[in-house]
């Protein structure tokens, strides 16, 4: 088909005026926070209800048309980045609350609502959804589930996967599946709810889902420590989980505190200067809490492990506390920064991230490195930043030489070279550090099963 009469037929599937063309709206719709890839898709078509969806999949079907999802356009990796001419469906008008149940503790939402609308409606209802990120604004639900979303209260809530009841999905050949249909028990085969949480759209589309809900935390508290040593961070760890069922628990360098300080409208928790941080977050629910957190801080700073620290007062400080981990990304994005987001076992974080580091730095003396993560789950971040006199070409092929070692390390450690941005596009290539061969050809195996002409979302994960 031609492009125009690729556009002639979108406009039969869905609403009126819910088919955009213009060129402005096609760099908008058809890229993610990546930036690598130049956008180029032929239409934007924004459905409305399930039934839009499968017809758009099965006219992708009938005329070998390629569809590519688009949710809040959040994605670090070019999952939902349509390069090469193909339809992209956008989410952003499937974004109603459908269903509440406050016995099971379940809300029902299409696949376009906001995880910060979700978080909010949750408190309004006096519960709490706890799957929580920077881009919680703008973020999608079915995007969170397509790249399973952690975040950071993985340590005591898990990831996104934990908290679905149930799926509604059309897969690739245009079939409407009712997955799990919200229940807690339900032992009949296969599960594919959880083939398509983190497939990145790649079996089919989400287009609703039932999502768990927690009670409230009570009397949030922050605690930022000041360490003296990279391994101490798992020492201070170790030492609170004996005694406190932490929320949170956080770690950046001195490097990439001093980003977000010179940003402005953050101040220095405390005056004492250290390499690294940790930011642990917990419910002091009791006095006994409290009191068992200063006599657990105490014992860190006898030990040597802690330098210094600054507990929250009040909701307020817990917050201001918070901006210190959670402005890192904003402050250094002027520098241009190479992404990689890696985890291994929460034990080994120590040794691989110093393993890591020494490597890049022994070959990039002057590329600075910005560490931070969610290292309660064992999730690192690593930022290298554009040197100011080097082209952003050249660092970025320079990034690519990094990667072979940084990934090099990985395998040895077990790791995974995408802990919770998903492959997309740009981890592609590097999938074979993390699974096996055996692993990919199962997966080429459940996408076709699933997605027969290959036309939802090609190209992402593996070709």
């Amino acid at each position: 088909m031609t492009p125009e009469q690729i556009i002639a037929t979108l406009k039969t599937l869905v609403d009126d005026g819910k088919v955009l063309t213009d060129s402005a709206d096609l760099d908008t719709y058809g890229k993610d926070w990546t930036r690598i890839y130049a956008p180029k898709p032929v239409a934007i078509a924004f459905p409305k209800t399930t039934e839009q969806v499968q017809a758009l999949v099965r006219f992708a079907n009938d005329n070998q048309v390629a569809l590519v999802p688009s949710g809040g356009r959040t994605g670090l990796s070019a999952g939902a980045v349509a390069a090469n001419g193909e339809v992209v469906v956008a989410f952003d008008y499937m974004n109603r609350i459908l269903d509440f149940s406050a016995s099971d503790r379940t809300v029902s939402c299409q696949a376009g609502v906001v995880t910060e609308q979700l978080q909010n409606f949750a408190d309004d209802k006096g519960l709490y959804y706890p799957v929580d990120f920077a881009s919680a604004g703008s973020s999608q639900l079915g995007g969170n589930l397509s790249t399973n979303a952690g975040g950071i209260k993985v340590i005591r809530y898990g990831m996104s996967r934990d908290w679905v009841a149930g799926l509604k999905v059309v897969t690739g050949k245009g079939d409407i599946l009712e997955l799990n249909k919200d229940l807690a028990k339900n032992n009949t085969g296969y599960d594919l709810r959880h083939l398509f949480i983190g497939a990145e759209g790649t079996l089919g589309f989400i287009t609703e889902a039932t999502m768990k809900l927690a009670r409230k935390p009570d009397n949030l508290t922050v605690l930022v420590l000041g360490l003296n040593d990279l391994t101490n961070t798992m020492d201070v760890l170790q030492a609170f989980q004996k005694q406190i069922d932490l929320t949170a628990y956080e770690f950046f360098s001195h490097q990439a505190m001093q980003h977000v300080l010179a940003h402005g409208q953050v101040q220095a928790p405390f005056e004492t200067e250290a390499p690294y941080y940790a930011l642990l977050e917990f419910e002091a629910v009791s006095d006994q809490v409290m009191e068992d957190a200063m006599a657990l801080f105490e014992q860190c700073m006898e030990n040597g492990w802690v330098l210094d620290g600054a507990i929250s007062q009040s909701e307020t400080q817990a917050m201001n506390l918070w901006q210190l981990r959670e402005r890192i990304s904003e402050s250094i994005a002027p520098h241009t920064p190479y992404k990689n987001d890696l985890s291994v076992v929460v034990s080994k974080v120590p040794a691989f991230l110093t393993e890591i580091d020494e490597v890049v730095t022994e070959h990039y003396p002057d590329f600075e490195i910005i560490w931070f993560g969610h290292i309660g789950d064992g999730n690192l971040h690593l930022n290298i930043l554009k040197p100011e006199s080097m082209a952003k070409e050249d660092f970025f092929s320079k990034c690519q030489e990094v990667n072979k070692w940084v990934f090099e390390i990985v395998q040895r450690y077990r790791g995974s070279v995408s802990a919770e941005h998903g492959v997309g596009m740009t981890k592609k290539d590097y999938l074979r550090y993390t699974r096996s061969p055996e692993e990919i050809d199962y997966m080429r195996a459940i996408k076709q099963v699933f997605d027969p002409n290959r036309v939802i979302n090609p190209g992402k994960i593996f070709d």
